[in-house]
């Protein structure tokens, strides 16, 4: 269920609008069917990885093991600055949804409210952050399946509507819109909508029988991507012209026109929009709740393994790493007054953190490519893995081929333009050059080198 909540945020409720409304029905499908893909061998690469020793740091621990300490110290920064800064955006969103319901009340009182939830979640013990995701991922799974159901039944006029079939995937320029550009421009908001599916590398640390549970929901990924995505956005495109105005008004300010409250009102279901508010509400705290988890485990692992200060690897009674909970908990909550009083520096973070994820999905490939390596240059037989990723090495090769196109082609349009957008540029990238500075800063200060391959077993068996 922790797979299945990390597969499903607002990326899919809110976003997928404006996806449709760019590159067509057909052009929505493939990005987010190319993703899914790329997404699916990561989950295999990453499952392999975690079921031959489930640490809470997974890739971190995995880049440093399998690589280079280096390339390990900084995708876990990188991935902890990731989420610290997405726990802001979380609890901001939650203040922005409630003014739904109660517009008159503050919404600085809203995020606090929400941080301290989140926050309480993750102090209690790793339980209730389970219990807890377990049904904010139950609430998104019977939402999905519920629409998927109502459209289909809006689309062949059951509910007493007109038959629309399949006439909007053949109105002019669909089912594809602006061909190959405009499908690659929603690669990175497909790319976004995804990131979460890697929690659970990182709840394996933590999980009962990690051998026997982690496999089992690796191997339903593809099929929860397929259904919940696929179908959903097959469903909007075929109910909703991509034309329509309103798709590209879904956003946390204005649930209204989300594309699942559009098919619902058109199914002629009341309160579809607060029914909606109130989904969507347990999507952000679901990834605020998972953020925290999650940035928190980095944390400690990395001052276990002498990348954070050793203050951080403190757990308390029952199990949590206090002091790293604390610090993040802090970090987004400081991150979040830059939304209140500094709005321009909210934004460079928003920007620097955007590309974490595809920057952690490049270190789970590259760690997974050397480890299956490492694991035959020991003279071990790759059968006795007790969960082994299908075409190697082929996944792991072409999910680092198109991660790399999604972050090198995230904003194409600045330098195709006239003139190049060096600002635009700018924000958009930053986030590549913070990452790789702090790889190669701590490569010379700390005089890393890549492990070789006949070592890294030998460094799991020491561990």
């Amino acid at each position: 269920m922790i797979a299945i909540g990390g597969s499903i945020g607002t990326g899919l409720f809110l976003a997928t609008g404006s996806s449709i409304q760019t590159a067509g029905p057909g052009g929505a499908l493939i990005a987010y069917g190319a993703i899914g893909i790329m997404v699916y061998f990561l989950m295999t690469s990453l499952g392999e990885m975690a079921t031959f020793m489930p640490v809470s740091g997974s890739f971190s621990t995995y880049a440093s093991h399998y690589v280079d300490p280096a390339l390990g110290f900084a995708l876990g920064w990188n991935y902890w600055f990731n989420w610290a800064v997405t726990l802001a955006v979380e609890i901001a969103a939650s203040a922005i949804i409630m003014k739904f319901w109660f517009p008159d009340v503050p919404s600085i009182i809203w995020s606090a409210l929400f941080l301290g939830l989140i926050f309480l979640l993750n102090f209690l013990s790793v339980k209730s952050y389970g219990e807890s995701e377990y049904w904010f991922a139950l609430v998104k799974v019977v939402t999905i399946i519920v629409f998927i159901g109502v459209g289909l039944l809006t689309i062949f006029g059951i509910f007493g509507g007109e038959y629309i079939g399949f006439k909007n995937f053949t109105l002019e320029e669909a089912p594809v819109n602006g061909g190959f550009l405009s499908v690659l421009s929603i690669f990175f908001i497909a790319g976004f909508s995804f990131q979460g599916t890697e929690l659970v590398g990182i709840a394996a640390g933590e999980s009962e029988n990690p051998q026997k549970n982690i496999p089992k929901a690796i191997r339903q990924v593809f099929w929860r991507i397929l259904l919940f995505y696929i179908a959903a956005i097959a469903v909007i495109g075929l109910i909703i012209p991509y034309t329509s105005p309103s798709l590209l008004g879904g956003d946390v300010d204005n649930i209204a026109v989300s594309p699942f409250t559009l098919v619902f009102e058109k199914a002629g279901i009341a309160a579809a929009a607060s029914v909606m508010n109130a989904v969507i509400l347990t999507s952000v705290l679901s990834a605020g709740t998972s953020g925290l988890y999650a940035s928190t485990r980095m944390l400690w692992s990395m001052a276990n393994e002498g990348q954070a200060p050793k203050a951080l690897r403190k757990i308390n009674r029952r199990g949590i790493p206090i002091n790293a909970l604390v610090l993040t908990t802090i970090i987004g909550g400081l991150a979040f007054l830059t939304s209140i009083f500094g709005d321009q520096m909210y934004m460079w973070l928003l920007n620097a953190s955007g590309m974490s994820g595809f920057i952690a999905w490049i270190g789970i490939a590259i760690s997974h490519y050397r480890f299956r390596k490492a694991y035959v240059a020991s003279g071990q037989d790759i059968n006795e893995l007790a969960y082994k990723a299908k075409w190697f090495p082929l996944g792991p090769v072409l999910a680092f081929g198109m991660c790399l196109i999604v972050i090198l082609g995230q904003n194409y349009q600045a330098v195709l333009s006239d003139k190049i957008d060096w600002y635009g540029l700018t924000v958009s990238y930053i986030g590549l050059p913070l990452f790789l500075a702090t790889w190669w800063g701590y490569k010379i200060a700390k005089k890393t080198k890549v492990v070789p391959l006949h070592e890294c077993i030998q460094r799991d068996d020491k561990k």
